[in-house]
């Protein structure tokens, strides 16, 4: 039975897996982001960028030596999420400043939130699969009032997450409703993943924790 190597820090991420029987293997990538997209065309797709990103996540944890005995027998996901308004990709914005100012253009208003997924099989140390693709969930955002955005920027949640906003977190008070896939807006999108699982060979039921689940 091969391991599934989560290839990000994310506890959300982390989360959604374990509620759905799978209890990841955590190796952290160690990809700039911004060297990342900053190498890609002028032009690039959205729904490129994103994958792209996933994809040099998952490649660097492969190819990483932290990955120990796992190399022989696993599967490794990397995921990236950013959020498009304006046709602007948007990642995290890291401090308050950026984080009021994006909530200024987003309260009241619908973007999408597009998260791309790259699925690496190893088998004996070398790549013998790879499937990547992205899900987009549209999102509709409520309007807090000055005192809650101030309030939701102190505890911090928005700074480190894409589109400075949670879905299962404090962020989700700010959410009118959502068209698509929620637990890919938390990350990681589940019946995307079972997909490409699917397509290197890997049934997503020979990962669960609990068989019987």
């Amino acid at each position: 039975m091969p391991t599934l190597i989560l290839a990000s820090a994310s506890p959300a991420r982390r989360q959604v897996l374990r509620s759905a029987g799978i209890d990841p293997v955590v190796r952290v990538s160690d990809v700039d982001e911004d060297a990342v997209a900053a190498a890609l065309p002028a032009g690039t797709a959205p729904e490129t960028v994103v994958t792209e990103l996933a994809r040099a996540k998952a490649v660097d944890v492969a190819t990483s030596a932290d990955l120990g005995e796992y190399r022989d027998d696993c599967v490794i996901v990397g995921c990236d999420s950013m959020l498009l308004i304006d046709g602007v990709l948007q990642g995290k914005p890291h401090t308050p400043e950026v984080a009021r100012a994006r909530w200024s253009e987003m309260a009241g208003r619908s973007a999408d939130l597009i998260t791309g997924h790259c699925v690496l099989r190893l088998r004996a140390g070398e790549i013998v699969g790879e499937a990547v693709d992205c899900s987009t969930t549209t999102v509709h955002f409520a309007k807090p009032e000055a005192e809650e955005l101030e309030a939701y920027l102190a505890t911090g949640e928005p700074l480190q997450v894409a589109g400075a906003f949670t879905l299962d977190g404090m962020g989700g008070w700010f959410v009118d409703r959502i068209e698509g896939d929620p637990s890919s807006v938390i990350g990681i999108g589940l019946p995307l993943l079972r997909r490409l699982l699917g397509d290197v060979g890997t049934g997503v039921a020979q990962l669960w924790s609990d068989p019987a689940r």
